[in-house]
């Protein structure tokens, strides 16, 4: 598969995050050598009551949960929006190899906006880092869902 084609899987994520009022991002992790997915998963901090149950974060206890590993050696992340800090600090912590990010966030990125996590001295492991894959339908997808939401707000208040 290509890079274009594991970001569609990972915005598919990001729509069932959408269906489920959740803020749309996905994450699709890939074996670098078999090209075989790992694990998938989207944003569940609102119905899951848990503030960390980001994407990129719920991919990784899947996948370590999934091959009984600790670090996740050899393998990509493929995620739509750039990630936060909490989850740049956790791809760090589990050696993932390559971190593909859709669109950017220049708001809660810490890739290449805000911290810029992975250029800290104190970031003990940084992964190689492609930006821009999809980055149109990804940005379109937040767009889309937080329009919707004023539009909703906007319409209980009245």
């Amino acid at each position: 598969m290509t890079s274009e084609e594991y970001m569609l899987l990972a915005l598919k994520e990001a729509q069932k995050a959408a269906k489920l009022d959740e803020v749309p991002v996905g994450a699709v992790l890939v074996d670098n050598k078999s090209g075989k997915i790992i694990a998938r998963a989207h944003n569940k901090s609102e119905h899951g009551l848990d503030p960390t149950a980001h994407a990129e974060i719920l991919v990784i206890q899947k996948a370590v949960k999934k091959l009984a590993v600790k670090r996740l050696w050899n393998t990509s992340l493929y995620v739509t929006l750039e990630p936060c800090t909490m989850c740049a600090a956790a791809i760090s912590f589990a050696r993932i190899e390559k971190l593909i990010i859709g669109a950017l966030d220049p708001k809660g990125g810490a890739v290449q906006n805000g911290v810029h996590f992975f250029e800290n001295q104190t970031c003990h492991f940084k992964p190689q880092i492609i930006t821009g894959i999809l980055a149109d339908e990804s940005a379109q997808m937040l767009k889309d869902f937080f329009k919707a939401k004023r539009h909703s707000k906007a319409c209980s208040q009245n």
